[in-house]
């Protein structure tokens, strides 16, 4: 596989953090000539790296609880824990290999929520696992799977334009309940989020807001659903001799007085590192990031450096039984890949397909299948107390 070209590394950058802006914008922001952004954006979309979706805010659609889970399942198992996630309802994305596996639900109840947590039958899959559960009527997600900051330091772009973009984040209503969607409403929605898929384009490129029904346009207009522009680093080249190839996945417990939303703008700031995930709830605190096999050379994804505030001794401050796992981004691929339309469209065709084909032991299926993971290296774990 060749490396990437500026050009190429410099559209990646703008389309992450421009995805709703004209093309011309794009194209102005990227500072190449035409002939070459309309190339290495055309490569970009049939490689596989960047695809497009339209994201709701859940808790406008009757779903104010998301759940993110990074487990480790038992290599004979792993099988049949993707396909018992992917018979959940809640599920919207899902990222593993053989060695771990990220995964989002989205639940509409505290008792589906604690049903899927608590009461976890797949929890015999695994043999670790750290799980946040998440009030999106709050602050508690506030960048999700946002790959924009690392991307533009990769790429020497000066300044974000979006970073970080969260999830959820609107107040609760006074009545404690979720205002009713019209029928026009839930189906201009449905419609929406459907709308990548349906594209014969790679990616689902080019479904951008231009050219959408009024309905929709109102629906992005208000903030209820939102254009993005997803990377997927499993399938990125090198960059200048240097690759983003590590995931990195900080848990712990939050220390008594930190203040989460405090931790993640010092880790932006004064650390310059850029999570592409950050959820935090009361009892738990999951931080992930995007990092180099070899971080002298390559850009950080959560290691400080130079003139930069030290990362460790930052979380050590923050949070307590801190857990990190590292895992080479190959070896997590995506299996799901953000699949909104669900929610309000019933089950997921991508889902249920992913299903039958990943039946488990069950259903026959075998480590050989195509169409699961291949092995890769394990994953490295560092667990226990860092105080």
């Amino acid at each position: 596989m060749r490396s990437l070209t500026d050009a190429e590394a410099r559209t990646i950058a703008v389309f992450l953090g421009s995805a709703a802006a004209p093309e011309r914008e794009r194209l102005a922001r990227s500072g190449l000539p035409r002939s070459t952004y309309h190339a290495a954006r055309r490569r970009a979309y049939d490689e596989g790296w960047l695809t497009d979706r339209y994201v709701p805010e859940p808790e406008r659609f009757g779903y104010p609880i998301a759940i993110f889970v990074v487990a480790r399942p038992f290599a004979d198992r792993f099988e049949e824990l993707v396909a018992r996630w992917s018979n959940e309802p809640g599920l919207v994305a899902m990222w593993g290999g053989r060695g771990a596996i990220l995964a989002t639900f989205l639940c509409s109840t505290g008792k589906e929520a604690d049903g899927l947590v608590a009461g976890a039958s797949w929890k015999e899959l695994v043999s670790s696992s750290n799980c946040v559960v998440a009030d999106l009527h709050g602050p508690s997600v506030p960048v999700y799977f946002d790959f924009e900051g690392l991307w533009t330091h990769l790429a020497g772009i000066e300044g974000m334009v979006a970073y970080p973009r969260g999830l959820g984040g609107s107040p609760a209503p006074e009545d404690g309940g979720t205002p009713p969607l019209t029928d026009h409403q839930r189906w201009a929605a449905s419609e929406l989020l459907a709308r990548p898929f349906q594209s014969e384009r790679p990616g689902g490129r080019l479904v951008g807001p231009l050219g959408l029904p009024f309905s929709q346009k109102r629906l992005v207009a208000k903030g209820w659903v939102n254009h993005r522009v997803f990377l997927d680093p499993s399938k990125l080249a090198s960059y200048r001799g240097n690759a983003a190839d590590v995931y990195v996945f900080v848990s712990g417990t939050p220390k008594p007085g930190s203040r989460p939303e405090l931790l993640f703008q010092t880790l932006v700031r004064e650390c310059q590192t850029f999570p592409f995930l950050f959820v935090a709830s009361p009892s738990q605190i999951l931080i992930g990031g995007l990092g180099a096999s070899n971080p002298k050379a390559g850009p950080s994804g959560l290691e400080g450096g130079g003139q930069r505030r030290p990362v460790m001794p930052l979380l050590n401050e923050a949070m307590s039984g801190i857990a990190l796992l590292q895992v080479p981004a190959a070896s997590l691929p995506v299996l799901v890949d953000h699949r909104y339309d669900h929610i309000l469209l019933g089950p997921s065709p991508a889902r249920t397909a992913l299903s039958n084909r990943q039946g488990g032991k069950a259903a026959g299926a075998t480590a050989g299948s195509r169409s699961l993971p291949p092995r890769g290296p394990a994953p490295v774990v560092v667990e226990g107390k860092t105080e």
